[in-house]
């Protein structure tokens, strides 16, 4: 089988379409391309080219995932069920997996630690929230609590200035309201207890 064309694809300038035999047979990203050392009428063997097509898929599906990071940082377990929802094989995944964490895209530390970061700067969370949250997520325990235990946020702090929010809304003058707000926050009920307390002193 002979490959009859390359061309630059139009909407995607860094992928380039290959042609075999005057059809259509599958798209390499530019290193692929470059370092598969494909030419114009090179002769390919079935086996040459379904490895060939092998390569096209990774190279499409890690773009994808590329670009599914780029939209917000994702812990490994997101990363994995997008690409299930893609239909690709588990072999594949494994490899998309392997070649981001390589390059530094997909560490569930560094994820963690960006998600505890993002929500402290925006809003009043508690830690057993962002336990939660990162457990949603399938990051594991033993990070989870590396992270929470690195995070220098005073819990009783974030708790008064979230009373001190609350209370300028009328339905929250209310103790008892302001109580079940604060629990389906994730703070026990000592540290609000503790926290309305020191309000009244």
């Amino acid at each position: 089988m002979k490959i009859t064309g390359i061309r630059q694809q139009i909407k995607r300038t860094d992928r380039y379409a290959v042609h075999v035999e005057g059809k259509y047979s599958f798209s390499l990203g530019e290193t692929d391309l470059l370092s598969s050392g494909l030419r114009l009428n090179q002769e390919l063997s079935q086996q040459e080219l379904g490895e060939l097509k092998d390569i096209a898929k990774l190279g499409g599906l890690y773009d994808r995932a590329l670009g599914y990071i780029m939209l917000r940082p994702r812990s490994e377990w997101e990363l994995q069920e997008y690409l299930k929802r893609k239909n690709s094989p588990p072999p594949l995944i494994e490899k998309i997996l392997n070649k981001l964490s390589d390059a530094g895209y997909v560490d569930d530390y560094k994820f963690a630690r960006a998600w505890v970061n993002n929500r402290r700067l925006l809003k009043s969370t508690s830690r057993r929230r962002l336990t939660a949250e990162l457990r949603q997520k399938r990051v594991s325990d033993e990070i989870i609590e590396q992270v929470l235990a690195e995070d220098e946020t005073d819990e009783q702090d974030v708790l008064k200035k979230l009373v001190a929010k609350k209370r300028q809304q009328a339905r929250y003058k209310d103790d008892l309201k302001l109580m079940q707000y604060l629990a389906r926050q994730g703070f026990s009920y000592g540290d609000i207890k503790e926290a309305l307390q020191n309000e009244k002193d």
